[in-house]
């Protein structure tokens, strides 16, 4: 099979999907997608905070522009970017292919780090950034390309009716990296296309594969063979009020509510156990939980820094840009080896206490100064660095989570919140995906867990197990709402943790959790969203012939206060 037809397919498999050099038929509609050529133009931009745009010149597999070389190689279906600027600032790359789209084309992309209720199939928008991959679906055909996992630069894809555009954000904080002598290869392209009667769902899936295949690692994400993780986690009750008494009374249920034989579930302990008062013993209480068959986990925010820290170890608060309010907010800079070790030592003393699982927080927002939602093309502000100018930030983050893994080892689970996906994959055993559900307002759960529940469901057991945050369960949200969510959470084969409010669960409540936890346990065939394609919150779900139907708004429709 050729290059061209392991993206596109052949006219004849795919009528609707037009290919370069190929006459389409009179009703054809056209998707010229070719990315395993020389793109029709490359830029680089230099400098630190203002960009110096520079067009390429090409000779072969390679680009120049001053002071910079750029390889593009095509070999194994796949393509390579390779950058050398041994004198010379670099903050982009924008890689161009031409190509005429059909209109009618819908177009889904991934998110930088967890998603906010924002992942959809959408018409052509020129101006979309869709962060590492994206993928392209006309009528009954799918085709989909993404840069190999763990990159070392930022990339997101823009897809509009005259082509394709691919950019490389290769700064280091919001300014040019300085990479000297060393060429770096900043990422791999990937392509894949839907088989016959492969549905986008299952393209989405081979794409993810092909992702981890083609990375450094090359093997795709841990405890993919295990059950999925589930236990209890107190936040959405709590909210930051939590109690070792409280912590208990959560494992004493779960292990009551855990089938026989199964794996040990999980207890995770959120924010809020900093309170000596409350908590006088984190080591002691990891013993208890393990007594009563458990597995202890805590919640950690590696990154911050107390206000004692010395100014030397600190990353700037230029980072956060106009949000001057965040400037209180202060983070270690990973590049300074003292620093690293204060970031590493929250692992250390996580393990030392005798906790099976770490759940780590907010490093994507301290490192870069932005949540997710407000990064759209630019994961960071201009105008900053890191104190070691060397290094790319997806590098630096990188080496970061490898140091992780490193320390804690490979006996206990490592999940990451706040983390970029991408570049976790392989390296950490689970990753939250999207933004904060509610134990307070339904709305909240809705738009933000079903979202990312269905969307990146794709990357389960292969970047790592998904996490679409916990199944809350309070006085609060309609028990008929959070019985759907509990179920659609252990169905998918995805992580599954509970806060179970005091008062809040009953006989009913308990039928289900214990069948929840049953079909964890089980590890059955998941079920995957059927109608993603129409809509944010996917309410119709299957698995194999069996199908599943879910009401996620009330009669009245959803709540405007819901945010």
């Amino acid at each position: 099979m050729s290059r061209r037809q392991l993206l596109c397919g052949t006219a004849a498999a795919l009528p609707l999907l037009q290919l370069p050099g190929f006459a389409a038929p009179p009703t054809a509609l056209d998707l010229s997608v070719d990315l395993f050529r020389q793109p029709d133009s490359l830029r680089v931009f230099l400098g630190d905070a203002e960009d110096a745009a520079h067009t390429g010149k090409r000779s072969g597999d390679s680009w120049s522009a001053p002071g910079v070389e750029v390889a593009y190689t095509l070999r194994e279906d796949k393509g390579t970017l390779i950058l050398h600027a041994p004198g010379t600032p670099v903050r982009r790359l924008h890689l161009r292919w031409n190509n005429r789209l059909s209109n009618e084309i819908l177009v889904l992309g991934d998110a930088w780090e967890r998603s906010y209720g924002d992942l959809a199939w959408l018409p052509l928008q020129a101006e979309r950034s869709l962060p590492w991959y994206c993928l392209l679906h006309q009528a009954n055909s799918t085709v989909g390309m993404g840069v190999a996992t763990r990159a070392s630069a930022f990339a997101f894809w823009q897809v509009d009716a005259a082509g394709i555009s691919l950019w490389l954000d290769v700064r280091n904080g919001g300014n040019g990296v300085l990479l000297k002598d060393r060429s770096l290869t900043l990422a791999t392209v990937v392509t894949v296309r839907s088989d016959s009667d492969e549905s986008a769902y299952e393209t989405t899936r081979k794409l993810c594969r092909r992702m981890v295949a083609a990375s450094s690692a090359g093997k795709p994400g841990r405890k993919t063979s295990s059950a999925p993780l589930f236990g209890s986690n107190d936040w959405y009750y709590a909210y930051g009020q939590n109690t070792a008494e409280g912590i208990l009374r959560d494992a004493d249920l779960i292990r009551e509510l855990s089938p026989a034989g199964s794996p040990r579930p999980f207890s995770v302990i959120d924010d809020g156990y900093q309170d000596k008062a409350r908590f006088p013993d984190l080591q002691k209480l990891a013993a208890e939980i393990r007594k009563r068959d458990v597995n202890p986990g805590i919640w950690v925010r590696p990154m911050r820094a107390s206000s004692s820290t010395k100014q030397s170890l600190l990353l700037p608060a230029s980072r956060y840009g106009q949000h001057r309010e965040r400037a209180g907010e202060i983070a270690f800079d990973p590049t300074i080896p003292e620093a690293r070790r204060a970031v590493l030592d929250v692992f250390r003393e996580a393990m030392a206490w005798g906790y099976d699982l770490i759940k780590h927080d907010f490093s994507t927002y301290e490192l870069l100064g932005q949540w997710g939602n407000e990064m759209g093309p630019s994961p960071t502000v201009d105008g900053w660095s890191f104190q070691d100018r060397g290094k790319t930030n997806a590098e630096i983050i990188g080496e970061l989570y490898r140091d992780i893994r490193t320390t804690v080892g490979e006996t206990r689970i490592v999940i990451g919140c706040n983390t970029v996906g991408h570049l976790s994959a392989g390296i950490f055993d689970g990753s939250r995906t999207g933004d904060d559900v509610s134990g307070r307002n339904w709305e909240r759960t809705r738009r933000m867990g079903v979202n990312t529940l269905g969307f990146r469901l794709p990357q389960n057991g292969i970047f790592f197990a998904t996490d679409a945050d916990c199944v809350p369960i309070t006085s609060d949200i309609p028990w008929s709402f959070t019985e759907q969510w509990l179920r659609a959470v252990a169905e998918s084969g995805s992580i599954l943790l509970i806060s179970p409010q005091p008062g809040a669960i009953g006989a009913e409540q308990k039928r289900a959790i214990r069948a929840a936890f049953s079909q964890c346990a089980a590890n059955r065939q998941p079920s995957i969203p059927a109608d993603w394609i129409h809509t944010r919150t996917p309410e119709s779900w299957k698995a194999g012939s069996n199908q599943q139907s879910y009401t996620w708004l009330s009669p009245d429709g959803a709540s405007p206060f819901g945010v």
